[in-house]
């Protein structure tokens, strides 16, 4: 039914505005779905821009992680038909009511937007940028838009905020990732699987001009691809390659900093919300821009669970629009006085809420865990006694374990390892794992954002890329420049720094701590496939593997790793531990 096209129509208690031209300055109309409250009035805005098809129901598009969501959490879908809910967006039906507008922009050559889709780039910034102030000067809009969504929708707002368009007022980046080369495509300089995949499965799937090859908006009856159907040799020509420019660019430079934000022009009011469980996506990019970004008006909340589960729960819904209430309404709801810090601090089986003043918290005690190779340990003293350890790069690796705890530990904060390291080749991939056994020898794993059994915390390093950048740098948070390439003489011991992501648990005592290090993906053998938009079956990494043969030669990391620990090679693990009996409430 494409007369629906730039139709309005009153429907479930709202103004909808079908597919509405929003015009770039090059003269590419984009598209848009416009969810209004019926009185007429100045509103102020909730706006995504992304490229999963706004007219794709949430429960059509992704039924796994639907049927996961609403099963385990009612209040997802109390008070709503769920008609309009879509992917990582808002439930207009759960906003509307109480006096927002929501709307949904279909990114460059995606959904009904026509042009060439090209993810993240400056393109589809400045496209955001004018989306932003288009609606800002609607009609309907108060003049102040707001910037609310999950992962794509969320990494885009830390881009285009760097541009600071003026009509946005505050955003909420939801478990967005950031830095284009660090926390998406290059892990510690490894090539990650996920995007090649990602893009096929997500993106292609709902790109403009599948026409009726694709799914029709069972709301609106409009074909959420687009009016016309082009040939698959017109759709290739539509698409930038996601994996050719990646490839050509193994070192950060120009290519992922144009595509990353600039956190010194950052200054917009934001809530950026992280996920505990989110290791190769989800949580760095958040901690990141409330550690770095120049907003003097910024919170940090983390959560637990699936990633897209707490963003339409009751909980944070109700925190979204209590800060949206604040900075889009003027409501002085107290938010003014929100500590900065809101922690669901991980336990096994439950999640206790925090309130913290800091990120990370200023009464950590930095604490090192020595690796002893001769006996697979972890000690709380250093190790005298020099040793080594030696395990082949594609194998299960090495696993130090730590004696039972005396008394309940707890760990919130970003980690590190130091490694003294010698490679049989030129170079060597390092995957460091955080785990935790219980006293039988079971390991603690939790529900991740992706993977239902994360470990507690993962890194990676590619010891060629080992260089740090010793301002960012801390010892807890290593940060590698990434702009070099620093080969290995074959069976010489070098020292490395691998960041871990930050991560949450309060271990019983009589659990152990233990780090597994190796030059392949961290995974079990049983793995999990209950999600149909992923290629992989996850098995403790999710969908975050590194295999490409292109970036990962055999002839250079299937080889054997020594590391040296004891004496002046003193290899360890820095864990955030807080003291028990000083915890904020």
């Amino acid at each position: 039914m494409e007369e629906m096209r730039g139709k309005s129509v009153v429907a479930d208690g709202m103004r909808i505005d079908w597919d509405v031209p929003v015009p770039m300055e090059d003269e590419v109309v984009l598209r848009a779905d416009v969810y209004r409250p019926i009185e007429p009035g100045h509103y102020p805005v909730i706006l995504t821009y992304g490229p999963y098809g706004k007219g794709l129901p949430f429960q059509v598009g992704y039924p796994d992680q639907w049927k996961m969501m609403v099963t385990r959490h009612p209040d997802v879908t109390a008070g709503s038909a769920n008609k309009y809910q879509n992917w990582e967006v808002v439930d207009p039906e759960k906003w509307v009511p109480h006096g927002y507008v929501c709307v949904r922009a279909d990114s460059r050559g995606a959904g009904r937007s026509p042009g060439i889709i090209d993810c993240f780039s400056p393109r589809e910034t400045r496209d955001f940028y004018h989306c932003i102030e288009w609606a800002g000067a609607q009609p309907w809009s108060n003049g102040k838009v707001g910037l609310l969504g999950i992962s794509y929708y969320a990494m885009n707002q830390w881009h285009v905020a760097s541009l600071q368009p003026p009509h946005l007022i505050a955003m909420c980046p939801w478990e967005g990732a950031a830095d284009y080369y660090r926390d998406m495509f290059r892990h510690g300089g490894i090539l990650t699987d996920f995007w090649h995949n990602w893009y096929i499965k997500q993106v292609e799937t709902v790109q403009h001009g599948l026409g009726r090859q694709g799914p029709v908006d069972p709301n609106s009856g409009l074909l959420v691809a687009g009016p016309e159907t082009l040939t698959v040799a017109e759709l290739a020509r539509n698409r930038a390659d996601i994996d050719a420019p990646v490839f050509a660019n193994a070192l950060d430079n120009s290519f992922y900093q144009e595509r990353s934000p600039d956190w010194s022009s950052i200054t917009v009011p934001f809530l950026s919300a992280a996920n505990w469980g989110g290791q190769g996506l989800h949580p760095r990019g958040n901690f990141e821009g409330f550690v770095r970004a120049a907003s003097k008006q910024k919170w940090l909340e983390v959560h637990g669970l699936e990633h897209w589960t707490h963003f339409y729960t009751d909980y944070g819904r109700n925190l979204q629009k209590r800060f949206f209430d604040y900075f889009l309404k003027g409501i002085e709801n107290g938010w003014d006085k929100q500590p900065r810090v809101q922690l669901q601090i991980r336990h096994i089986g439950k999640f206790v809420e925090r309130h913290e003043t800091e990120w990370p918290l200023a009464r950590t005690r930095w604490t090192p865990l020595y690796l002893d190779p001769s006996r697979r340990t972890l000690e709380w003293a250093p190790v005298t006694a020099q040793s080594k350890v030696e395990y082949k790069g594609l194998s299960e690796g090495v696993t130090f374990i730590s004696a039972p705890l005396h008394e309940e530990m707890e760990i919130t904060g970003p980690a590190s390892v130091k490694l003294f390291l010698a490679s049989s080749t030129v170079d060597a991939d390092l995957f460091t794992t955080l785990r935790v056994f219980d006293p039988n020898g079971g390991e603690i794993d939790f529900q991740g954002a992706l993977d239902p059994h994360t470990p507690i915390g993962q890194g990676w390093l590619r010891a060629s890329h080992r260089k740090l950048d010793p301002q960012l740098s801390t010892s807890y948070r290593p940060y590698h420049t990434h702009d070099e390439i620093q080969l290995l003489v074959k069976g010489q011991p070098y020292e490395l720094d691998i960041e871990i992501w930050p991560t949450c648990i309060v271990i019983p005592a009589g659990y152990r701590i233990a780090l597994t290090v190796q030059g392949k993906d961290f995974e079990r053998a049983a793995g999990f496939s209950g999600l149909g938009t992923f290629v992989n079956p996850m098995r403790g990494s999710g969908p975050f593997t590194h295999t490409h043969p292109q970036d990962r030669p055999s002839e250079i990391f299937d080889n054997t790793h020594a590391i040296y620990g004891g004496g002046s090679w003193s290899s360890r693990l820095l864990l955030p531990i807080i003291p028990v009996g000083t915890l904020q409430r």
